[in-house]
C-alpha cells in the first residue's frame, strides 16, 4: 500500500454542471479528510474545485490550494483554505501541485482539467511525475478521451506501455482504492519514453 499524504485533485470550476459532478466531488473530499489525506488544487472559489475543497474543510481535512497572482488579483481564489499558496504563472502553479502531491485524482472538467491531466501525463511518460494518476470517470464522462488515448496506443503514437500510465475509476471510493494500490514507478521509466 502507498504511504498517500496528499492528493492533487484537477477538476472543474464550472457551476452550470449537473450535480451527479458535484456529488462526486463532495464524496470524493469526504473520503479524502476520513483518510487524513491533505488535497491539493488550484484554489479556485467555485465549480468542482470549491465542492471538493469545502467537502475536505468541513470534515477536519486539509487544503493546499495553489493559484496564479492575477487569479488572487480577480478574487478567483478560495479563501477559506488551510494554506494558499500564490504563484506566478499557470506553469509554476501546475508544477507545484504535482511536487506537492503523492498521487493525482482528475474530476471531470473542461479544457483546463483536460490539459492538467495531459501534462501530468505525458510527465509520467518522461519519468518526471512517478506517482498514480487516477481517471475518476464519473458516469462515463471522460469515455471519449479513453477511446482518443487507446486509438493513440493503436497506431503506435504512444507505446502500449504508457497505457499503464493511468488508471479509471468509476466511483470515489474507487478512486481512493486505486490511489493506494497503484504501484509508484521508479525512474527506470524512462526508457519508455517515446522523445
Amino acid at each position: 500500500m502507498n504511504q498517500i499524504k496528499s492528493i492533487c485533485v484537477y477538476s472543474a470550476s464550472s457551476t452550470k454542471i449537473d450535480n451527479k459532478y458535484f456529488e462526486a466531488a463532495q464524496q470524493l473530499g469526504i473520503l479524502m479528510a476520513e483518510h487524513h489525506i491533505r488535497l491539493v488544487n488550484g484554489a479556485g472559489n467555485i465549480g468542482l474545485m470549491r465542492k471538493v475543497a469545502d467537502a475536505v474543510l468541513e470534515n477536519g481535512g486539509e487544503v493546499t490550494g495553489v493559484i496564479p497572482t492575477f487569479m488572487v488579483e480577480q478574487n478567483w481564489h478560495h479563501t477559506g483554505l488551510t494554506k494558499l499558496i500564490e504563484v506566478e504563472s499557470m506553469h509554476e502553479r501546475k508544477h507545484l501541485m504535482a511536487e506537492l502531491s503523492d498521487a493525482v485524482i482528475a474530476l471531470p472538467g473542461g479544457c483546463g482539467t483536460l490539459e492538467e491531466l495531459l501534462e501530468i501525463i505525458t510527465w509520467k511518460q518522461l519519468g518526471l511525475y512517478l506517482n498514480p494518476v487516477i481517471i475518476l470517470n464519473v458516469d462515463g464522462f471522460f469515455d471519449p478521451l479513453l477511446q482518443m488515448l487507446q486509438v493513440a496506443i493503436d497506431e503506435n503514437f504512444m507505446r502500449k506501455e504508457h497505457g499503464e500510465i493511468w488508471h479509471v475509476a468509476s466511483t470515489p471510493e474507487e478512486a481512493l482504492k486505486l490511489v493506494y494500490s497503484t504501484p509508484v514507478w521508479d525512474e527506470s521509466i524512462r526508457k519508455f519514453a517515446a522523445i
